[in-house]
């Protein structure tokens, strides 16, 4: 009797081989692997990745080998102290980050519909966006949505951009920074931030009188880090005038210390007009600062809604996502 042939012209019982990307899929890699990989990377030590995953380190390095065994590459090199991700490593890692998140998002929705929540959103946000984009979106959100729960993290985009490729955050109001690949992200410009110098109320230089750059080298300064783009604006101020960049500096990242400094002291800050206007407003926080008036503007680069390409945002994040897309255009 002749053999039954499938409409491919293959005999009954042929089973075909698996095509790529199915060998992984049957090769015995588990979700456990995935989080060794990852633990991996964020750490650069045996020890503390079998220390996240809860195991012993001889057990840490059993899941290093059955996982090299499968992919048949080596997947890390031994350091003196510790160890660094092969190019393998590093490929397998970034897609573990986003099968874990995949997994985390599987659960936080299952969750939600358990509990009958309307959803959860993380975001990151520098300040000046965070003010004035974040803070009334998320008001209108939960006002429509009072269920929904929403954590979000201000920082500089160096920060907020790592954290966002580790998958802590959804999306982020930020810029990508230059020591980041930009196509790992999907980005939309939706603002330009503009910034101006703070000083407590009654310093020297809060006259009413517009003050020369070189008038503000004499006093004390508190910046952000050295990459973040309002210093970079700033000092590009006193570069291109060919004014020494002052040398009495506290660094910090930390608004609150900032407005405490510049409150109890002579400093002088530059901040988003936004956040200065926040602070001067009766209903912000009314607080004892004045905006210096000045000769020279004070640019810093545009900021964007930032997503990580091809990573699919839960419906409470979108809606947040959409709405302030929204909101701008």
């Amino acid at each position: 009797m002749a053999a039954l042939r499938n409409p491919d012209g293959l005999s009954a019982g042929y089973e075909e081989p698996p095509g790529d990307g199915e060998i992984l899929l049957r090769s015995g890699l588990s979700l456990r692997h995935m989080r060794m990989i990852a633990a991996l990377d964020d750490h650069g030590r045996v020890s503390a990745a079998a220390q996240v995953m809860n195991i012993s380190q001889p057990a840490a390095s059993r899941m290093i080998a059955e996982m090299e065994a499968v992919l048949d590459v080596k997947l890390c090199e031994r350091l003196p102290r510790g160890i660094t991700l092969t190019p393998y490593g590093k490929a397998l890692a970034r897609r573990a980050r986003s099968i874990l998140l995949e997994m985390r998002e599987v659960d936080r929705e299952i969750s939600e519909l358990k509990a009958g929540k309307g959803g959860s959103v993380f975001l990151g946000a520098v300040t000046a966006p965070a003010i004035e984009l974040a803070v009334p979106a998320i008001r209108e959100i939960r006002r429509i949505y009072p269920r929904i729960e929403i954590t979000m993290q201000v920082e500089t985009s160096n920060v907020l951009a790592r954290e966002l490729i580790a998958t802590r955050h959804d999306f982020i109001i930020a810029r990508i920074p230059d020591d980041l690949n930009p196509r790992l992200f999907e980005a939309r410009v939706i603002g330009v931030e503009k910034a101006c110098l703070i000083v407590r109320r009654g310093h020297p230089l809060a006259k009413g009188k517009a003050v020369r750059l070189e008038e503000t080298a004499a006093y004390d300064w508190v910046f952000q880090s050295g990459g973040s783009p309002l210093r970079q604006a700033m000092e590009s101020n006193f570069l291109n005038r060919n004014i020494a960049l002052p040398d009495r500096i506290l660094n910090t990242s930390s608004l609150l210390l900032t407005l405490v400094m510049v409150a109890q002291s002579d400093a002088i800050a530059p901040v988003s007009i936004q956040v200065a206007k926040f602070i001067q407003n009766p209903e912000g926080l009314a607080g004892a600062i004045d905006v210096v008036q000045t000769e020279f503007d004070i640019e810093v680069r545009p900021y964007s809604l930032i997503t990580v390409k091809n990573r699919v945002l839960s419906p409470a994040a979108k809606m947040l996502h959409d709405f302030i897309l929204r909101e701008v255009g």
